[in-house]
């Protein structure tokens, strides 16, 4: 860390401190994750599933960056220098008198829905998705903090103590372990909720309150979807029928179309429930879908052309009546020959698969459209620093409620 230098600490959780550091060779500013476990190698750095995530992420314009990682073998320490972000969506909204406009709430969700998309294509989900873990800086939104997910292929039941407790899917509450990537989508609601309203959607004070709080809301669910929770959970329950308030609407401002995606997201059934893929053709984005195919093809039109257009016709007739007038023809060479062809990447690098025990699928929370994707590309990361002798590490402990 002797190239960089710390500005302030910006926070702090369970397992690592977050640090404003200004890297003296460029001047730039970076937050720095300073992890509390010690590692004893490089290879358990590798392994360790943050950093796996995010150079298999990576780039992407919804994902924190990951610009470099910094081992020091000597004292076990690890750190992760990421870009530094303004502000979350906690802090943006904490304090408000005010909700955000929807038109606001709508780019910052489209923008959610399209770093879930990625992710989930690529074969992980977050676990933790909630508002300290949105980050945003001149209205660009970028998932962060990693150190919760899981390849959708890691084997069931997941045992660890996942996500806060506001955002945790009902699948998570009623089983042991049997959910997948569709929890994601449920908290990205909670958050979409929270956003509009300034109030939690559902802030269970325990396990047995959040269960009843969303009960008291989406009211209790169809006997065949508690059916399947049953099946993966060693004891039973049975719960008094409620039918439910429906979603507070504390906001008369939103959208038909606003309330419908929400709805979608925080379907009882993970079966039922909505993918980020669907959600980003959902007609709440309408919009941000024409504005994005409108910039795509504005920079079509701006880019270069990879080689020289072809002669004009004009230009054509006149080398035919030269060559009629007793001149020797030449063949026209082709625009392509007269320049080499375009080379690709000096070098391409397999980005590493999560290194998890066993693959299952996502049982009966699977979905059809979704595709684990491991195209091959190369991480835009500075080559692991490591210095020293190694130390034992302390075994990283769940992550709590």
């Amino acid at each position: 860390m002797k190239n960089y230098k710390a500005i302030g600490k910006i926070g702090e959780g369970t397992f690592s401190e977050v640090m404003k550091m200004q890297n003296l060779r460029d001047g730039n500013y970076y937050a720095c994750k300073q992890m509390k476990q010690h590692f004893e190698s490089i290879e358990q750095v590798d392994n360790l599933r943050e950093i796996q995530a995010l150079r298999r992420l990576n780039p992407h314009p919804n994902i924190l960056t990951l610009h470099e990682v910094v081992f020091d073998r000597k004292s076990g320490s690890l750190a992760l220098i990421c870009e530094l972000m303004e502000m979350n969506i906690y802090e943006l909204i904490r304090g408000r008198r005010h909700p955000l406009s929807e038109k606001k709430i709508t780019h910052y969700m489209y923008q959610l829905c399209k770093s879930l998309d990625h992710m989930h294509r690529n074969g992980i989900f977050h676990r933790d998705v909630k508002p300290e873990n949105i980050l945003v800086k001149q209205d660009v939104l970028k998932l962060g903090d990693f150190g919760s997910c899981r390849s959708v292929h890691s084997r069931q039941p997941y045992t660890e103590y996942i996500s806060t407790r506001w955002y945790r899917a009902p699948e998570c509450l009623l089983t042991d372990g049997f959910y997948g990537f569709k929890m994601d989508l449920w908290s990205a609601g909670c958050v979409l909720y929270e956003m509009a309203s300034l109030q939690p959607l559902f802030p269970g004070a325990n396990e047995l309150d959040q269960i009843s709080r969303i009960h008291d809301v989406m009211g209790t669910p169809a006997e065949k979807t508690l059916t399947k929770f049953k099946q993966s959970r060693a004891m039973s329950f049975d719960f008094p029928f409620k039918k439910g308030s429906g979603i507070p609407l504390l906001t008369t401002s939103l959208s038909p179309q606003c309330l419908s995606l929400l709805h979608a997201m925080v379907a009882y059934d993970p079966d039922e429930r909505i993918t980020a893929h669907q959600a980003l053709q959902h007609p709440y984005f309408q919009r941000q879908r024409a504005a994005e195919k409108q910039a795509l093809a504005r920079a079509r039109r701006k880019a270069p052309a990879p080689f020289p257009e072809r002669p004009t016709a004009p230009e054509l007739n006149s080398t035919w009546q030269r060559a009629q007038e007793g001149r020797k023809q030449k063949q026209p060479v082709r625009p392509e020959e007269n320049h080499p062809r375009r080379q690709g990447p000096a070098y391409l690098m397999e980005l590493p698969r999560l290194k998890l025990s066993g693959a299952a699928t996502l049982a009966s929370y699977s979905s059809p459209a979704l595709q684990s994707v491991f195209a091959p590309k190369a991480p835009l990361l500075r080559p692991l620093k490591c210095v020293g002798a190694a130390q034992k590490t302390r075994r990283r402990t769940s992550s709590p409620a």
